[in-house]
């Protein structure tokens, strides 16, 4: 995880007690638990959009030469 994925989890947990310690203290408030679940939401995008970009192929399907790696296009001059 980068570290700015890292910081978004530490701010929705921190939400989360947060959140919580609102409820109990001074009764339930639907727009703060919405407003945590709009928030965990895009924690878990944001984890995996950064798992998916971790373990996809930097160079793609051609390899790291480029398209004539593979001997198909135009022949250099």
């Amino acid at each position: 995880m980068s570290g700015s994925t890292k910081a978004m989890a530490i701010v929705t947990c921190a939400a989360l007690v947060l959140t919580t310690a609102y409820t109990v203290a001074l009764g339930s408030s639907g727009w703060l638990w919405f407003g945590w679940i709009v928030l965990g939401v895009a924690t878990a995008g944001m984890a995996a959009a950064d798992s998916a970009e971790a373990t996809s192929d930097p160079y793609g399907p051609r390899g790291p030469l480029g398209p004539r790696a593979g001997g198909a296009g135009p022949s250099p001059r």
